[in-house]
């Protein structure tokens, strides 16, 4: 990927440094109407802080960078910032936290005296300043313009232009990416997503819903864009009544306690069984689209997901995936990519899939934004190599239930430093969030020479959890 790192900040003539990286973790922002649409306020603040303590992981996504400003919402522990720096070899890492915490963090920043001043400053100090986020929302575009207008040579390497921008919602939404798969159907045969329509409105949506159930023993709902398993509803083979009056009447139930149902398209579907031999049943691959239009494969994976459709983590790795399948997905996402890369976007995206037992692989979903594994994939290339994925088997969990506030992660720390990474060895757990330990989570990815000896890590640091 032909993107800047590892910069060396050397000095131009006059005493101005080159270029700095500027790093914005807005995941709340991604998706905020769906937030804001939460029927139980409480459950919103939940959301709101829970994404909030992912912006530690985050960090990783720059593991490759020398020096540069990470912007979050909420504090980050300075013994984990410390390990960080230490064990990606970082030299300068500036932190900055806006005193407002709204969930729209780029409004925060906006609205925050001080670190505007900050960004100002840094733009007299550097002849540019390269800034990425999380997602390319419009208050991220609104937030660069601002800067823009004050003097401030701003680049965005990962984000589409402003007049291009409506690609991250449209394709990064369920109904988008499904139109999509409709329309270039007839260009590649297997290029299908699971038999569903478009729905709009609880009633409507509960009937159709209802029929599929009873017809086909299953059925998927799916809010048009939702968040960690959030606006996804599936009901399998005894979940629901069998007669239509009392299974639609049970699901507008359901639908009616969050307000986002009656807000934005439903998608209804059928239901796929999975194949867990290939990838856990939810294969996966991941683009980065460059500046000037170029797709480029990073990498295929297996997706760690759970039976309520939670993503967890990822396995990257030879044997992950039957190279026909990794072909397959590979080539898929290079098509959806171009399409992409033709309306404007640039940036990450993935696709992810699911391995029916029979065979057929069905596209599922398109993230048109930083992704659940790109921090994974980042870490990687600084840690185990460029060739990481070649040579390494990697595994990764963001959100691993352990006893809330059992562990600082300074005892953490110490109880996992038998098995913590090693540069030397490139073997090892890397402790990914400190944030997340209050919560009752342990983020983490494991290294190893294959998937045997990840196994093993793993299951000495549960192990070591019991203490």
């Amino acid at each position: 990927m032909n993107k800047p790192k590892k910069l060396t900040q050397s000095d131009k003539p006059g005493g101005s440094k080159k270029e700095r990286v500027v790093r914005i973790f807005n995941l709340s922002e991604d998706v905020w109407p769906f937030i804001e649409a939460y029927g139980d306020k409480k459950l919103q603040k939940w959301e709101i802080d829970e994404n909030a303590n992912l912006s530690d992981k985050d960090l990783f996504s720059m593991a490759e960078e020398f020096e540069f400003t990470f912007i979050t919402a909420k504090p980050l522990d300075p013994l984990f910032v410390e390990y960080y720096k230490k064990l990606c070899e970082v030299r300068d890492l500036e932190i900055l936290v806006p005193e407002k915490h709204t969930g729209q963090l780029c409004e925060d920043i906006k609205n925050d005296g001080k670190i505007m001043k900050r960004l100002l400053r840094l733009g007299r100090e550097y002849s540019r300043i390269n800034i990425t986020a999380y997602s390319t929302t419009p208050n991220f575009l609104d937030l660069i313009e601002i800067l823009r207008s004050k003097g401030v040579d701003v680049r965005t390497p990962e984000a589409p232009d402003r007049s291009d921008a409506w690609t991250v919602n449209f394709y990064g939404s369920k109904s988008g990416i499904r139109q999509l798969t409709q329309i270039n159907g007839a260009i590649r045969a297997d290029l299908k997503m699971p038999d569903g329509v478009i729905s709009s409105g609880i009633v409507d949506t509960a009937g159709i819903a209802a029929n599929k159930y009873i017809k086909e023993n299953g059925v998927v709902i799916k809010t048009n864009k939702g968040h960690s398993g959030a606006g996804v509803l599936i009901f399998r083979k005894g979940d629901l009544p069998k007669k239509f009056a009392e299974c639609e009447e049970k699901i507008i139930k359901i639908l009616n306690k969050d307000a986002y149902w009656e807000k934005f398209p439903i998608v209804v579907e059928s239901l796929v069984n999975p194949n867990p031999k290939i990838g856990g049943g939810f294969p996966n691959a991941e683009f980065f689209i460059r500046r000037d239009g170029e797709v480029e494969f990073l990498y295929a994976c297996g997706m760690r997901v759970n039976e309520k459709g939670e993503f967890g983590g990822v396995e990257i790795g030879e044997g992950v995936l039957p190279k026909r399948v990794a072909s397959r997905i590979t080539d898929i996402g290079y098509l959806i990519g171009e399409q992409y890369s033709k309306d404007g976007y640039r940036g990450y995206y993935d696709v992810d899939y699911i391995a029916e037992k029979g065979g057929v692989i069905w596209v599922s979903e398109s993230n048109v934004r930083v992704t659940g594994g790109t921090h994974v994939y980042e870490a990687g290339k600084e840690l185990a190599g460029r060739n990481f994925t070649k040579k390494s088997f990697v595994l990764s969990n963001n959100m691993f239930g352990i006893t809330p506030k059992k562990f600082t992660f300074s005892k953490l720390h110490k109880i996992m430093t038998p098995i913590l990474f090693s540069r030397k060895t490139r073997e090892g757990l890397v402790i990914c969030s400190s944030n997340l330990l209050h919560d009752g989570y342990m983020s983490y990815i494991i290294f190893g020479k294959n998937k045997k000896r990840v196994i093993a890590i793993e299951e000495e640091m549960k192990e070591k959890l019991k203490l």
